[in-house]
């Protein structure tokens, strides 16, 4: 099967840092155009488990895009690589990951790394967490308000490395002119609003600019966890009108689109 073709019209930056708190970083991050592919992993388990898994189920799923594999089998084959490497028991990450071909994109996540969609007028959620306060919320037990609150909002039902078969969420989608792809791990979103995140990206002059911000950022405000972003948006190169002013603010000019998402 032939590797997935590469994507030629995404600009992108991404950042990763281990906060003020921990001593070593436990997540990981992929951004490889030539495949269209880019992740972030959150291990757990932690010093030299938690990093060892995230680092391991990123080389695999980068390993299985290449050979042809449609996402979901490649992150099938990132939890089987984890499980194969796991000495000790907990080690474990999370993945959100997404395979673009041109603007055409598919989405996968397991656990609590998150994708949003943004532009001018706002941020859309794409992934939704498989953790303890998603399911309360779910069942009408718990308010959003309360879940950022809760003792258990950091406890997640799905991970890579300690399931056979985890649950893979999956969304596919079109980026369209004037949008952005954040994929990111809970040290950013525990540590900003939705609201605060989406400000960021209205103020930033480059993908560059805006992922060393929104990493500063949540570090200013405490940066108890570990934090990593990547931003993913359509090349000035494709744009209608390539020499409007500021990079993202020109990049963030058309309204939400709909997708269409599943999970297996």
């Amino acid at each position: 099967m032939a590797p997935h073709p590469p994507s030629h019209v995404l600009d992108s930056a991404g950042l990763t840092s281990p906060g003020r708190k921990r001593d070593h970083n436990e997540d990981a991050l992929l951004c490889c155009p030539a495949l269209g592919l880019w992740a972030v992993a959150d291990g757990m388990g932690g010093h030299q488990l938690g990093e060892v898994a995230s680092a391991v189920a990123l080389a695999a799923l980068q390993q299985a895009v290449a050979a042809g594999n449609d996402l979901r089998s490649a992150v099938q084959a990132a939890n089987h690589a984890v499980r194969t490497a796991a000495a000790l028991p907990g080690m474990g990450t999370t993945i959100v990951t997404v395979l673009f071909d041109g603007a055409e994109f598919e989405l996968a996540w397991v656990g609590d790394s998150r994708a949003y969609r943004v532009n001018s007028a706002g941020i859309l959620p794409l992934s939704r967490d498989h953790s303890w306060v998603q399911a309360m919320i779910d069942a009408g037990e718990m308010r959003p308000d309360e879940a950022t609150r809760h003792g258990w909002r950091n406890v997640i039902l799905q991970c890579l490395g300690r399931d056979e078969a985890p649950e893979i969420g999956l969304l596919t989608g079109t980026l369209q002119p004037g949008e952005l792809l954040l994929l990111c791990s809970d040290g950013l979103n525990g540590e900003l609003t939705d609201d605060e995140i989406h400000r960021l990206c209205v103020e930033a002059d480059t993908l560059e600019q805006l992922v060393e911000r929104l990493v500063a950022e949540a570090n200013t405000r405490g940066g108890r966890d570990n934090i990593t972003c990547i931003v993913l948006g359509r090349s000035l190169t494709d744009q209608v009108t390539p020499s409007l002013g500021q990079r993202v603010l020109h990049m963030l000019s058309k309204p939400l689109k709909s997708l269409v998402g599943r999970a297996s």
